[in-house]
């Protein structure tokens, strides 16, 4: 009788496992997506043309961005190889794999709508919202020079 827990990397699983089961529901990356879910991206989804393959959704990769801001994953290589080695980049990238280019095309491409609409106060209401622009201003390019860095 062994006092080890087996290790077993070959079984199969029975069913499809979901990602969602993956990750524990207090998790920050459920709280991204969270308020993601809640700001208005039509400006930006307006913007696809629909040609060529289908696109990631803005939603995703403005999780996948505001994740990696917010623990300090800025380069669009890391976070696109975060979406196969982190369970919760998995989760934001909802089990896709957007690459660095897609990333970085849509930071470059929507970087002006996402100053406006991730802003504080955009969802916590109109406290002091001068502060809170000025906070954030801050912080957006304090990472933007990060992520230039990286």
């Amino acid at each position: 009788m062994s006092r080890f827990i087996p290790v077993d990397r070959q079984t199969d699983y029975l069913l499809p496992p979901s990602v969602d089961e993956w990750l524990p529901d207090d998790h920050p990356a459920r709280f991204v997506v969270d308020v993601v879910e809640q700001l208005d991206l039509s400006a930006l989804t307006r913007r696809y043309a629909g040609r060529g393959h289908k696109a990631h959704h803005p939603a995703v990769l403005l999780s996948l961005l505001v994740y990696g801001y917010a623990t300090g994953v800025y380069s669009s290589r890391k976070i696109e190889r975060a979406t196969y080695d982190s369970v919760a980049f998995r989760y934001l990238a909802a089990n896709t794999h957007p690459d660095h280019d897609t990333l970085a095309t849509f930071r470059r491409r929507f970087l002006p709508e996402l100053e406006q609409t991730v802003r504080p106060g955009a969802l916590a209401g109109p406290r002091d919202e001068a502060a809170q622009a000025r906070h954030h201003r801050a912080g957006w390019h304090q990472a933007q020079g990060q992520r230039q860095q990286a």
